[in-house]
């Protein structure tokens, strides 16, 4: 019995593992080359052709360099795959280099369609679904005009296309088989990746004071709240439920929950932006905003534009609704797992900060990470940035919640807090099942915290973990065996903290890695007390 030609309902690790891996996307350039001049096998022989056989065109299509084409084609002629020939240039005045297939370059381009169509790509449905299916049958069921190549660069690039994108919508229409850039329609169905309210949490357990810090920086109007801490510490649960209430009480707030995942780019973000603000077509987009978003695959958003005709756009006074249809004075931008985009977007998230000091943008951005893409300058002195470090529970939020629920003698409320830091994950889980240290939870630290670290780092942490006081930096790296600066990583990721006495560690993690007895822990109580600490 054959296999399905779908999988639904893909688990969370097999999704990560194939968006972040190129070996299920990635299309040798040879292959892309072949794929395209076959599209455009309809060109060959004739006297005047588009740009799609010169260099530049190929370049464009296949996510290539101009260098790298030349390169490329030199390859393909001498394998006799492809021929060279100087042709006119619809819309230019010259002649220039174009590029057909040969014969054998045909039979070879049918061998690798045969092979490249049946390549899993992941598409998100109209309904929200994360699907792996075959390339050759995205395209319908993302309902786009997009061709075997196109399907397979957005694949390779962007990791999942998702329904509803409103740069697949119908880019050539019946009159001109070649339109504009910027000639876009939004498709049919919901856009699939935000929500206009944030997720249903667990319940907020204390975090009085982090509401109130939440509450004075929107009050304050400063343009970005950056929100960190460790996986699981309650940072989305917090958030969720503090925009909640907001809305709640101010109706007129809108709001735009995007949940960053491993695949994602800020391309995605800045698609489902301007679809959330109600720039879906060219009829509502005076100030062609759309025209800034890349349509041909890994071509790159152009920010700087995308940020000044946002700008425009959202200034413009004619693009707000007649005050009885749209009583909106806020956009709050929630930008959940931040992480995931990583450094690659820092330019975009810049421009984004810009967009928000100048309109009526709010931004959100919640991270396990510090973020890079602002100075201290603009958190202490430009009044631009608030930041908000999320840490474990208090000893007395801890004891209020066990209050509420049934948990055995033996596991007081300073012990629990001492063992779990005070993580709001951990309290969670010995109200469901009723033991200090459960198994989900020593789980949950070796799965999300601890087995995704480089090895040296895990053993930073280690060593760290059987002194009972803060440890100099020196003598904790002497013992590691390690040089250089403390790791930025585990700085950044609120797993080992820098005090005035030295380091030390989030006590969560000191409890789960202290379990590791016998002679892994002798062997590092001898390394740190060898290192003079």
């Amino acid at each position: 019995m054959n296999a399905s030609p779908e999988r639904l309902m893909l688990s969370s690790v097999a999704v990560n593992h194939m968006a972040r891996s190129e070996s299920g996307h990635n299309v040798p350039v040879a292959d892309r080359i072949l794929l395209h001049l076959w599209e455009q096998d309809h060109q060959a022989d004739h006297y005047i052709v588009t740009q799609d056989v010169t260099r530049s065109g190929i370049g464009e299509s296949c996510a290539l360099h101009p260098p790298n084409v030349s390169r490329a084609m030199r390859n393909l002629t001498s394998q006799g795959l492809i021929s060279q020939h100087s042709r006119t240039v619809r819309g230019e005045n010259r002649r220039q280099k174009t590029w057909q297939l040969t014969e054998d370059g045909r039979d070879t381009a049918r061998d690798r369609i045969s092979e490249l169509r049946s390549k899993l790509v992941l598409i998100r449905s109209k309904d929200g679904e994360l699907l792996e299916i075959r390339a050759d049958q995205a395209a319908q069921r993302l309902r786009a005009g997009l061709s075997l190549l196109q399907i397979l660069m957005h694949s390779q690039h962007e990791g999942v296309l998702n329904f509803g994108d409103i740069r697949f919508g119908a880019l050539v229409n019946k009159e001109d088989q070649n339109p504009q850039p910027g000639s876009l329609s939004i498709l049919v169905g919901a856009h699939s990746t935000y929500h206009t309210r944030p997720p249903i949490t667990r319940t907020v357990h204390g975090r009085k004071e982090e509401k109130s810090v939440l509450e004075d920086w929107f009050k304050s109007g400063k343009p970005l709240m950056s929100l960190s801490g460790i996986a699981g510490c309650g940072k989305t649960t917090l958030v969720s439920h503090w925009i909640s209430e907001l809305m709640g009480s101010d109706p007129g707030t809108d709001v735009m929950y995007y949940p960053c995942q491993p695949w994602d780019s800020p391309l995605g973000i800045a698609t489902s932006i301007l679809h959330r603000v109600g720039i879906v077509d060219e009829s509502n987009d005076p100030y062609d905003v759309l025209k800034t978003l890349p349509y041909k695959p890994a071509a790159r958003l152009e920010i700087d534009s995308f940020r000044r005709r946002l700008i425009a756009h959202l200034l413009d006074e004619s693009y707000l609704l007649p005050p009885e249809e749209n009583n909106s004075t806020e956009v709050v931008v929630i930008l959940d797992d931040v992480h995931n985009i990583g450094s690659s977007g820092d330019h975009f998230f810049g421009a984004l900060l810009q967009i928000a000091e100048m309109t009526r943008l709010r931004l959100i951005m919640i991270s396990r990470t510090n973020l890079a893409f602002y100075d201290r300058r603009d958190v202490h002195t430009r009044n631009r940035v608030k930041e908000l470090a999320l840490s474990g529970l208090s000893l007395e939020e801890v004891s209020a919640w066990l209050k509420l629920i049934d948990i055995p003698e033996k596991a007081p409320a300073e012990q629990i807090h001492q063992v779990t830091g005070g993580h709001p994950l951990a309290v969670e889980l010995l109200e469901i099942y009723g033991q200090t240290l459960h198994d989900d939870w020593l789980r949950f630290l070796d799965e999300e915290i601890l087995n995704v670290l480089p090895e040296d780092h895990r053993e930073i942490l280690s060593i760290l973990a059987v002194s009972d006081r803060p440890v100099p930096w020196d003598s904790l790296a002497r013992a590691a065996e390690v040089d250089g600066n403390p790791p930025k990583e585990l700085i950044d990721r609120g797993l080992m903290l820098e005090l005035d006495e030295g380091m030390w560690l989030h006590e969560a993690l000191r409890s789960r890695l202290l379990r590791e007895v016998g002679s892994p822990l002798e062997e590092r109580s001898r390394k740190l007390e060898a290192a003079d600490y």
